[in-house]
Formats: structure tokens, sequence, C-alpha cells
């Protein structure tokens, strides 16, 4: 099997524990109007069927219509992006286990909620979003297509937008502790300066 089928079993083994893993939650206290999430569900939405078509394509080892493979990677480095995706889908079970119970799929405010600051949310805010948008990246890479790409960089304006909404969120609801945070902690990119702004 190629490096390219077991990235492929990463990402199915990721959503299927990640699916059961949401029975694991507080109960909800507060959250935005629903239509506050149309954009970045349509960004991600969009972001992931143009990266589903551009893996069967590639799995059928035809061009389809978005376009030919941009290039042809050696086998150590086809590797290596199958070890770059299980990083990116490990930070975001790192993230999943610290947040515990107050994990949730949408934007809300759970019972009892406090600012987690321990593990992967002492180098970003939202490292769940920052280990999906690297592992979208490397599987991206590792089809090597121009939809793939586009994919990707969709997924990746999509968490940007719901982080986004997220900070205003918690902002609003947790006060100053968020906003302590805020000015302590990147939000996506670890090691990223911080706008005092």
């Amino acid at each position: 099997m190629s490096p390219f089928f077991y990235s492929g079993v990463l990402w199915a083994l990721w959503v299927v524990s990640w699916v059961i893993a949401a029975l694991w939650s507080r109960r909800t206290t507060a959250r935005p109007p629903n239509r506050a999430r149309i954009l970045d569900l349509a960004l991600t939405c969009a972001g992931g069927a143009l990266m589903a078509y551009a893996s069967r394509m590639r799995e059928l080892s035809t061009e389809g219509v978005l376009g030919p493979l941009l290039w042809r990677l050696p086998l150590a480095l086809d590797w290596s992006l199958t070890g770059l995706v299980a990083v990116g889908l490990a930070f975001t079970w790192w993230a999943r286990i610290t947040l515990g119970d107050l994990w949730s799929s949408n934007v809300v405010r759970k019972e009892s909620h406090t600012v987690v600051q321990r593990g992967p949310y002492g180098l970003v805010r939202h490292p769940i979003y920052t280990g999906l948008i690297f592992a979208a990246f490397a599987l991206a890479v590792q089809i090597g297509t121009l939809a793939a790409l586009a994919g990707a960089a969709l997924m990746a304006a999509g968490f940007w937008t719901k982080a986004r909404l997220e900070e205003r969120f918690l902002g609003a609801e947790l006060g100053e502790a968020y906003a302590a945070y805020r000015r302590r902690t990147p939000m996506l990119a670890p090691f990223w300066p911080i706008s005092r702004g």
C-alpha cells in the first residue's frame, strides 16, 4: 500500500474517533445564532469536498476535471507527508483530550466554562484548527493538484473564520480571563508574534 493510502486511513480513523468522542461533552449554556456559522461551514465543506474529489482522482490515477498532477513525489517524501498528516491529527487529539468535556464542534459556552491554557492551548488558542490545517496541507501536497491545494486553502479559511467567531463569542462570554489569554497566546500559528492592536 502507498503512503497516500495510509494518509487516507489516518483521516478516516480521525473522523470516526472524533464522532464517537463527541458524546463526551458538558451541557451548553450559550451559543451565537446559527446564521453566524454559515460562512465558516460553507468554506470548510467546500474545501473538504475539493480535497475528497482530488483524493479520489489521485486514487484512480486520473486527472479529473480539475487539472493534472503538479508533481510526483519521491517515496521518502511521500512517507514524510503521511507522517505530517499523523502529526497534525495527533495534535488535534492532544488538544481534544486537554480540553476534556469543554469541547464542542460548535461555538458555544459550556457549563462552568473556564479558559484552558495548558498543553497545546499554551502554544495556540485554537490547536484543533491548527492541527487540521496542518494535516490538510500535508495531504494536499501529497495529492499534488491545484484542486487539493485549493481545498486545503478553503478549509484553512473556514477554520480561521470559525476561530475569529469563537474569539468574539468567548471574549464576550468569558471577559478579562479570555482577553488576557489572547494577549499571551497566538491564535493559530505557534510562536507567531501576537498583535497588540
